[in-house]
């Protein structure tokens, strides 16, 4: 019952970011070329909100649906692991005109080649996880 709601709400999701043009490659590459705001409300609004609940769930101890608390462990701030990896993940977002989650909205809505950016995107995973120990975090 449960991953049906999960289903459930990625489904409704999905759908909230197709009407938003979010998955729409024109409007990635506008952004990408500083043509228009849309796609920075967007993720601007996305890192408001995120950044609120997190807010929120810290300071009124939220528990899971599992019932336990929800904790949030700090990362080691590192330059080179921000800069490194936010650096390709713009690139694979430029080069494809999709980030992850929207590449499976787009193979909802039938556009088949989007396999092949998916499983690029596997693949780098992948390679990430046999390099990760090699790289600097």
């Amino acid at each position: 019952m449960k991953l049906i709601k999960f289903l459930l709400i990625g489904i409704l999701f999905g759908i909230a970011l197709d009407k938003g043009e979010v998955v729409s490659w024109f409007r990635i590459y506008e952004m990408f070329k500083f043509q228009a705001f849309h796609m920075y409300g967007i993720i601007g609004s996305a890192v408001v909100i995120g950044i609120v609940v997190v807010w929120f769930i810290k300071r009124t101890s939220m528990q899971s649906s599992e019932g336990e608390i929800i904790r949030f462990t700090p990362k080691n701030m590192s330059v080179a692991r921000y800069l490194i990896g936010g650096t390709f993940f713009g690139l694979g977002w430029a080069m494809v005109g999709a980030c992850p989650g929207p590449m499976y909205i787009l193979l909802g809505k039938g556009f088949l080649l989007v396999l092949i950016i998916i499983l690029g995107a596997l693949i780098g995973t992948f390679v990430y996880g046999l390099l990760r120990s090699k790289l600097p975090h």
